[in-house]
């Protein structure tokens, strides 16, 4: 058998099926292959042909079959058919008519009005009665009428200055070390003018995202009002059509520029048709069959391009010069600069342990003990901390720490774990006044005779009040004092013992045994020494 089928043995083909044979039973019968048959037979299918003889309009005899007669590249293949009407397009894989074609145009209308197949039966029951086709008959109908007229893409334009799209893409490769690395290419396209930047980097982070986007805008000398993405995992934490998470980090380089993010639908590339293609248009004009020693000599050669060849261009949808569009139309219509660059940061969740401090960069900071067991928001650069909630409100902010040391705020300590040798000797004077003269007057007289170490002391009589009845502490720090007792252990004897006072005791001038004042003056004493000097000299 020759390679190709004569159109007669097509035309037996598309006989024997449409008398009900199957594909063995008719690659059988014409001695062929049963793929050979099944081929053909989807062909018609994929043409939208009626599977009829050459006696039947198969092909168009005033065009197609006519060219094809004397020429033998036809040979084996099925004429294209002239345009079918809907109705035709809509008959059924076996070839006879559908039920529903006397109701096309009425099925059509309500297909256009967006009811389902469902609902357009019980039109067609209700309004035409047992006349009307059956529900299985509609559904396959109503299918094909969709297949066969799809809506038609709407395309988006936009003011000058209005929009940007923004993507990734796979650059040239890098000689690094010897081996070969591949980048990633950032691109971004003003859907107005069609005007172009591209750079490449290593890694898809915010941070390299957010250094791209800059050098975009002082390339275009402004900002677009929004910015179209990609659900980058570096811009966009959740995917969302109708909500979106960004990256708050990203939110706050927007509101520095005064621009927005806005990411498309999940999975949908078509939102961003602009710069789908302009990733290809870098990649197949630009870095295609090249290679560079560096990412420095990438992006100076990318940068290039894009002046010299991107921006020179006509367009094919604008028909007009991409850089004279740019310069006469959209330049003036950009967002102006702010004066400074985004102050860069490191961002992230932390969890707060349990002894009230966050890790960042193996230094350790406080947080108010209210968080402790939860996660927040740390913004870190080379010289603050600042912590947030999941409000975003600050709660605390620290100088930055070097490795292994700790950065703790008074204030974020809990009353219950500050001890009283913290609080100083002042703040213990204070507090122990309340209990009493007699214990305040003590307590002072303790620290000026004892000096630092008085201030566990002062601790130690703060327990005893705690325990102990004012007036029973009052009494025992009273006696004490009398005594000049200036430790606890004599305050806690007297508690037990409730030991009485020192009793002061009069000096008595005159007694028995003790000898008169006059016996020790001057007079006294000399005349003594002579009594002494005169029994000597008996002697």
């Amino acid at each position: 058998m020759a390679n190709r089928l004569s159109m007669a043995e097509i035309d037996t083909i598309l006989t024997l099926h449409n008398s009900g044979h199957s594909h063995r039973e008719i690659a059988l019968l014409l001695g062929m292959n049963r793929e050979t048959v099944g081929k053909h037979l989807a062909r018609a299918k994929a043409q939208n042909q009626p599977n009829a003889p050459t006696g039947n309009p198969l092909n168009d005899p005033t065009a197609a079959s006519a060219e094809c007669a004397g020429d033998a590249g036809c040979a084996g293949t099925i004429a294209d058919p002239p345009a079918a009407s809907l109705a035709s397009q809509a008959r059924s894989a076996s070839g006879t008519p559908s039920e529903c074609e006397p109701f096309h145009d009425l099925i059509l209308t309500k297909v256009e009005q967006g009811l389902e197949a469902v609902r357009i039966q019980q039109d067609l029951a209700a309004e035409h009665g047992g006349a009307a086709p059956s529900y299985y008959s509609v559904r396959r109908y109503v299918a094909k009428l969709r297949k066969r007229t799809p809506l038609p893409f709407r395309r988006m334009e936009t003011e000058p200055a209005e929009e940007a799209q923004v993507d990734f893409g796979a650059g040239a490769a890098v000689t690094c070390d010897g081996k070969l690395r591949r980048p990633w290419i950032f691109r971004i396209v003003l859907s107005y003018s069609r005007k172009g930047y591209s750079e490449v980097v290593w890694r898809q982070t915010s941070e390299a995202f957010m250094a791209c986007l800059e050098n975009a805008f002082h390339h275009f000398g402004g900002v677009p009002r929004r910015l179209v993405i990609d659900n980058l995992k570096a811009v966009v934490a959740r995917g969302d059509w109708y909500d979106p998470e960004v990256h708050p980090q990203l939110q706050s380089f927007a509101r520095h520029y005064g621009t927005v993010f806005l990411p498309t639908k999940p999975y949908t590339p078509r939102h961003k048709g602009k710069i789908e293609n302009g990733v290809k248009y870098v990649k197949r004009n630009a870095l295609k069959a090249r290679r560079f020693a560096s990412l420095v000599e990438e992006n100076d050669f990318l940068l290039h391009w894009e002046t010299q060849t991107a921006d020179q261009r006509i367009h094919g949808t604008t028909k007009q010069q991409v850089e004279k569009l740019f310069e006469q139309t959209e330049r003036q219509q950009l967002l102006p600069l702010p004066l400074e660059r985004f102050p860069f940061f490191h961002e992230a969740r932390r969890a707060v342990h349990r002894d009230g401090h966050i890790e960042v960069d193996k230094a350790y900071y406080s947080a108010p003990p209210e968080y402790v067991g939860h996660r927040l928001w740390v913004r870190w650069d080379s010289r603050l901390v600042r912590i947030f909630n999941d409000r975003w409100e600050q709660v605390a902010t620290h100088a930055r720490a070097e490795p292994g040391r700790f950065r703790t705020a008074s204030e974020h300590l809990h009353q219950k774990k500050v001890s009283a040798v913290e609080r100083g000797t002042d703040a213990l004077l204070r507090q122990i006044a309340a209990i009493g003269p007699h214990t305040r007057q003590w307590a002072e007289a303790t620290t000026q005779a004892r000096g630092v170490e008085a201030v566990r002391v002062l601790v130690g009589l703060k327990h005893l009040a705690g325990k102990h009845a004012s007036e029973a502490l009052e009494e025992a720090c009273r006696v004490a004092s009398t005594y000049g007792a200036y430790r606890l252990r004599s305050i806690r004897t007297l508690l037990k013992r409730q030991g009485e006072e020192q009793q002061q005791f009069e000096f008595l001038t005159e007694h028995p045994i003790i000898r008169p004042l006059s016996d020790y003056s001057l007079d006294s004493l000399l005349q003594f020494r002579k009594d002494r000097h005169d029994e000597r000299q008996t002697d």
